[in-house]
């Protein structure tokens, strides 16, 4: 066997397998590389082949706050300390609680700590890799208890309700290597698949667990495969959408860049079942972390044997290839995407006939996105009622949320389906910061709806949110405090998806940016009631005859808010007033003259020298305050950020 560097001192195996026998042997031997994170019976009586293993998210958004650098400074701190051979650092996925990274997580103690930077790393080794005294400074304070006994991350309210599936090897192990994919037991279901299960019982036992497609159309995954399987053709293919474009949305991207093994692995299962020997994951350019782990991932898996020829010794054969997609929106509606790989301009195909019947060159194609795959060595290994046993009755398992917005702890969630919002919010996300009330929420990105605070126990599953009007979509969830405009957000879904619109259908490619058109006078204060009645008319006809998935659901943003926050467009039409204070045109800037300190850095800011020093001396000032024109203010709002005194407001 060859060698390759792990990420610390030791040198690692390079798996290497042909049977299933060899596959048992690598993950019995890889097992001393995660024995000390804990999560498995098994791994108590594992000697572990490091005293320690310091974690580190090399997710997105840990990354963009210098993970990188923290992990380099790690790795020097560690050789000067002369502890390389006792510390492995490890750099993984996202953790989740992305509003306290970068994030580092030592083992066996299991010490979370959040916002470090490269400055504390001198301090974290000597203090505690070398001395042994946990620096407690650094620490997630809700993880440790009254008594200063360190907490699991699962007793911690953010984790506490998640049941981790899709997300499982996310912050657990490194990405990068496959020997800890298949120490989490990696490539088991495929072998399983492989030498145990006919392609129909493979099919059985997905669509058992009810599982769902989690892209946002929820299609079930079992049926899915039944369509495409019967049909014969030279070459079938399976397909990955991780054309994850929602905004506010990173789940998908998340997976692959915290564990593509599982990816990699279910496609190969899903070719088994419908009988495809050629995969494609399509995946956004602009996510190079994922797109770099991924390609690793696949590299490994061809040099270890579980992609290429004759898997396992069974003769089954399964390849898979990277397509990398330019950021168009409409590439995430499947036909759109597999346009797209073919070497064409992104674009909606009709439907009959389906991608099970002709998908990707006009071949029998099974199409999911990449939480669904993530479900899938899970549900192989488990069993289908495992999966179902989760969730509600037409909404089985667990799903992905990417919170964020006004709350105080963003990031990535997996809950049962059926979750109400008022949990995720409420218990998972810590609330709404500053004091401010809960508005409402916007699920499903551009193709979604809000859900306002009256409706918030709703259960965030297909069937109880497509009831509100709204959807799951890919799982962005934005929570909205008291300060937000409803009107302001339905317009900036809308000016998203006219830019992301490819324009091949009329009432997709007019008919939205004559809603926006709308919305815009509605927000500049020049609407009326009737431009209110047209967004209704227009909506209903744009979802019943556009082409694809995302011109029908685009018009949802604009109608949820006008189900539930009609009064907010009657007062931007009536009373010329934003009642959130956001609509720019509708704002109204003044001085309290009472507040007014009279230092007149207000009206040096004004940029049109529309404020003035009146005669007015407030009791107990010295200077005389001043005053706004009205009529000449553009308001930029200059003078209010400039006021230490809080004496401008704005309404």
């Amino acid at each position: 066997m060859t060698l390759e560097s792990g990420n610390a001192g030791k040198q690692e195996e390079k798996a290497l397998m042909k049977t299933v026998a060899e596959l048992n042997a690598i993950r019995d031997k890889a097992l001393a590389s995660i024995a000390l994170r804990g999560g498995d019976e098994k791994l108590a009586a594992v000697k572990a082949d490091y005293k320690k293993n310091v974690l580190v998210c090399g997710g997105t958004g840990c990354t963009s706050s210098h993970s990188k650098q923290i992990v380099e400074a790690l790795h020097r701190e560690i050789r000067a300390n002369g502890i390389e051979n006792d510390v492995k650092v490890v750099t993984t996925g996202c953790f989740g609680l992305c509003a306290l990274g970068p994030i580092m997580i030592v083992y066996p103690e299991g010490c979370f700590y959040s916002m470090v930077n490269v400055d504390d790393i001198p301090e974290i080794v000597k203090e505690h890799f070398v001395n042994g005294h946990i620096v407690t400074r650094l620490l997630y304070q809700e993880t440790v208890g009254n008594d200063g006994v360190i907490k699991s991350l699962n007793q911690t309210d953010f984790y506490r309700k998640q049941i981790r599936v899709a997300l499982r090897n996310c912050g657990v192990i490194d990405p990068e290597n496959i020997n800890e994919y298949i120490a989490r037991d990696g490539y088991q279901a495929l072998a399983k698949c492989l030498t145990e299960m006919t392609p129909d019982e493979v099919i059985a036992t997905v669509s058992e667990s009810g599982l769902r497609g989690r892209g946002g159309g929820g299609f079930p995954t079992g049926r899915k495969w039944s369509l495409c399987a019967p049909n014969k053709a030279p070459q079938k293919y399976v397909v990955c959408n991780a054309d994850e474009g929602d905004p506010g949305a990173f789940m998908d991207r998340s997976v692959l860049e915290g564990d593509p093994h599982c990816v990699i692995e279910a496609m190969a299962i899903a070719g088994y079942a419908v009988g495809a020997t050629k995969g494609f994951v399509y995946v956004r350019a602009e996510y190079p972390i994922a797109v770099n782990r991924l390609q690793k991932a696949i590299d490994d898996a061809r040099a270890a044997g579980v992609l290429g020829t004759n898997l396992f010794g069974t003769g089954f054969d399964f390849d898979v290839e990277i397509r990398l997609g330019a950021g168009a929106f409409v590439c995430g509606e499947e036909t759109a995407l597999m346009t797209s790989i073919e070497g064409n301009r992104g674009e909606p195909r009709p439907r009959p006939p389906f991608p099970a019947v002709k998908g990707l060159f006009q071949s029998p194609t099974v199409e999911n996105n990449v939480e669904t795959f993530a479900n899938i060595p899970q549900i192989i290994l488990k069993g289908g009622k495992w999966f179902a046993a989760m969730g509600t009755e037409k909404a089985k398992g667990t799903k992905v949320f990417a919170l964020g917005g006004k709350i105080k702890h963003t990031g990535l969630v997996e809950i049962p389906m059926g979750t109400t919002l008022r949990e995720i919010v409420e218990e998972i996300g810590g609330g709404i910061p500053n004091g401010k009330k809960f508005k409402a929420a916007q699920a499903g990105g551009p193709s979604g709806g809000c859900i306002p605070a009256s409706l918030i126990d709703t259960c965030m599953d297909y069937d109880s949110l497509a009831a509100v009007g709204c959807m799951i979509g890919s799982g962005g969830l934005i929570v909205m405090d008291e300060d937000t405009c409803m009107v302001d957000i339905a317009k900036f879904f809308l000016e998203f998806t006219v830019d992301e619109s490819c324009g091949k259908c009329t009432p997709c490619r007019v008919g939205m940016k004559r809603l926006l058109e709308i919305l815009d006078r509605i927000t500049r204060g020049e609407g009326t009631m009737e431009d209110i009645d047209k967004l209704d008319e227009l909506c209903a006809y744009i979802k019943s005859n556009s082409l694809c998935g995302l011109g029908q659901t685009a018009p949802n943003p604009v109608l949820s808010t006008l189900r539930f926050f009609r009064d907010e467009y009657v007062a931007h039409v009536v009373d010329k007033k934003c009642p959130a204070g956001v609509c720019k045109h509708l704002l109204s800037f003044s001085i309290d003259r009472d507040k007014c300190i009279g230092c007149g850095k207000c009206a040096k800011n004004c940029p049109v020298d529309t404020i003035h020093k009146t005669d007015y001396v407030a009791p107990g000032h010295k200077l005389a305050s001043y005053v706004i024109d009205a009529s000449k203010c553009v308001k930029c709002g200059a003078c209010m950020s400039g006021c230490k005194f809080g004496a401008i407001s704005k309404k």
